[in-house]
Formats: structure tokens, C-alpha cells, sequence
């Protein structure tokens, strides 16, 4: 048998974290270590934490490396390579915080708050390539303090389609009195975080993303696309407002994705969204820019001064649902039946009507 690399020990901010098998390549493509990643996350380690900071977190863990053919498990089949995990790992050090959310289902979780660096870097040493934050705090984990508005690229869309449609979402916010803070998603898409006061629940900040959607859709008909069902959304945008529901989350800001190429969720400036690729930012070059440009998402930790009012956007959705009878939307197919939703039926698949009897 090969021999086994000892394990190694980093001092992360005066807090000491094992490494364990530290030459395991994770992403054999680019000859990345295990070791490697977590250097990665320490090196943006203001922005990494300043992502998570006292945010319930379910971790993306591939304790295996991201290699060809490897694949995350899903609730149809857990036998992935990979798996999220929702509840605090056991044996977590005491240093680890946890925070209690509650799922549609009505079960509860107590799951990872990162506190500190070092908490970061022993989630990374489990195989945590990809962090996934809810939009609330430890304070209150009902109420959201993000908006999160996720421009999703549909097939015979890319990222280009994605920049695009970016700056009219820029532009529609301001015109609510809301200003966001982009970044790549680490594949195709661009995602804006609205920082807001936490006074909403996520019924009705699902709502506000919603009414955004639409009255984006309006203005772009030939780009955006809220339909739910895929088989209607065509070659545009979608803008998937069932990630601001209760357990839905989106991989953080400086998140390392699980592709080949070893790609990073990276903020942006909003005049660089034009002339960027996914691909400009990875574990070895986002070092770089970190300490170049600094945490572009800085004013979304948690806590931070300058949050939003989502009221105009919840006046919107009445106003659309007054004017033009638009409700609801399907909520993920994990949710009970929802107040207020429409029948949650594939459109292909839903039953038809008889036709009317012909006068005689």
C-alpha cells in the first residue's frame, strides 16, 4: 500500500486546524490538493468568512476529490461521491457554533454558524469545497436579511446571456430603492444579493423576488423567463425565485464549485460583469484578486448598516395580483402544498379538459 502523507497542522488566525492526507488531490485536472483548498479559502479569508458569519450553513462535502465521473448525491440516490450536510458533522470541535433552523418538512437542524476562519478551514479539511448559507442569522432565522435573485441560464443560454440581463436587474432595483451586489455563480450564471432588513418572512421575500421576476420578464420578453417548468422556459434567463424559499440556499461568494477546472463564485463590480468569464476566477487566481480588489461583498455580511426596504416590491406584487391576477408560483416539488399555490402539475403532464359540448 502507498504510503499515507502525515497529516499537518495550520495556525488559522491563533486557532490550530488539522490537515489530514494534505497531498490528496482534489482536483486532479489541475493537480490541486486537498492542502491547496484550504490555503485557498484562508488566503480570501476576510471575504469567506465575511460570507458565512453567524449563517446557518449546510456543506457541500466531496471528501473523495472532484474527479471524472464523480457525482453528488440527491434524495432520489444518495450513493454520490458527494453529499450535503445539513447537521453538524460529529466530533466537531467546541469551537464549532451551530444555529437551529427548521425545514418545510417541520423537522429541525442544528447546523454549522462559522464563527471564525478556522471553522471554515476544518469544514474544507472534511471535503467542504462549496458553502451553502441561508439568507438569515443565528439572531433570527425566520426573518431574511439577503435578497437573493439568481439569473439562471437556460440551455442555448451561457453566462453572456446571463451579463446581458444584469444591468436592467441593477436598474430595476434602484428604481425600488434597492441597490445589489453581483457575482458569478461559479458555472454559468450571476447571482445578486440585495442586503435587507430582516423584518419579512421568507413567505414574503419569496413574494418581493417573485413580482422582481415578473416585471423583469415584462420588460425583457425575449431574455427572461419565470416559468417554472422547464420544458417552458425556452432559450432565456431564468430567474429562479424558489431560491429565496425556507431551505433553499446558494453557494456563498468565494465558494470553490466542483468542476474540473476548480472555479470560484467570485464577486464582482458591476462595470466588470460585461467582460468577465466564469473561468478568470479559480483557487489559484482569485488569490490574487482578493488581495488586489478586497471583499466587493463586504457590505452583505451579517449585521452590516445600509440594509433595504423590500415594502415597494411587496406593493408591486399586490398591484400584480390586483391588475393582472397573478398569484403564486409552484413552490420545489420537497414542499407540502402551499397556501395560495396553483396546482404544482408539469404542464405536459397535467390532465385536460374535456372539451365543451358542441351547440346544437
Amino acid at each position: 500500500m502507498p504510503s499515507q502523507t502525515p497529516a499537518t497542522e495550520l495556525d488559522v488566525r491563533g486557532r490550530a486546524v488539522r490537515v489530514s492526507s494534505p497531498d490528496k488531490v482534489y482536483f486532479p485536472e489541475r493537480g490541486l490538493t486537498k492542502l491547496d483548498v484550504v490555503q485557498y479559502f484562508v488566503s480570501v479569508g476576510d471575504g469567506i468568512l465575511g460570507a458565512l458569519l453567524d449563517r446557518p450553513t449546510t456543506l457541500e462535502r466531496w471528501p473523495k476529490g472532484v474527479f471524472e465521473g464523480a457525482k453528488l448525491a440527491t434524495r432520489a440516490d444518495s450513493s454520490g461521491d458527494a453529499f450535503y450536510q445539513k447537521r453538524v458533522p460529529a466530533g466537531a470541535p467546541d469551537y464549532v457554533r451551530t444555529s437551529r433552523i427548521g425545514f418545510p418538512s417541520g423537522r429541525t437542524a442544528d447546523e454549522v454558524a462559522p464563527s471564525e476562519l478556522a471553522v471554515v478551514a476544518w469544514a474544507v479539511n472534511l471535503g467542504t469545497l462549496t458553502f451553502h448559507p441561508w439568507p438569515v442569522t443565528s439572531d433570527d432565522v425566520d426573518r431574511p436579511d439577503q435578497l437573493r435573485i439568481d439569473l439562471d441560464p437556460q440551455p442555448g443560454t451561457d453566462f453572456a446571456d446571463a451579463a446581458r440581463v444584469a444591468p436592467h436587474v441593477r436598474e430595476l432595483l434602484a428604481e425600488h430603492g434597492l441597490e445589489g451586489w453581483p457575482k458569478t455563480s461559479g458555472g454559468r450564471g450571476i447571482h445578486v444579493f440585495v442586503p435587507i432588513e430582516p423584518r419579512w418572512t421568507f413567505v414574503e421575500a419569496r413574494r418581493a423576488t417573485i413580482a422582481f421576476g415578473r416585471e423583469l420578464e415584462r420588460r425583457l420578453p425575449d431574455q427572461v423567463t419565470m416559468k417554472w417548468w422547464k420544458e417552458e422556459r425556452g432559450a432565456k434567463i431564468f430567474v429562479d425565485y424558489n431560491q429565496m424559499a425556507r431551505d433553499r440556499t446558494i453557494a456563498s461568494a468565494y465558494s470553490v464549485r466542483s468542476n474540473p477546472r476548480a472555479t470560484v463564485s467570485a464577486p464582482l463590480a458591476w462595470d466588470e460583469v460585461a467582460d468577465v468569464h466564469p473561468d478568470d476566477f479559480d483557487v489559484t487566481t482569485m488569490p490574487a484578486r482578493f488581495a488586489q480588489v478586497g471583499d466587493l461583498f463586504a457590505p452583505l455580511v451579517a449585521h452590516a448598516p445600509g440594509r433595504f426596504s423590500i415594502e415597494s416590491l411587496l406593493e408591486l406584487a399586490a398591484r400584480q395580483e390586483h391588475d393582472e391576477g397573478h398569484g403564486d408560483l409552484p413552490y420545489p416539488p420537497e414542499y407540502p402544498k402551499m397556501p395560495g399555490e396553483p396546482p404544482r402539475v408539469q404542464p405536459s403532464r397535467a390532465k385536460k379538459q374535456p372539451d365543451p359540448p358542441a351547440a346544437d
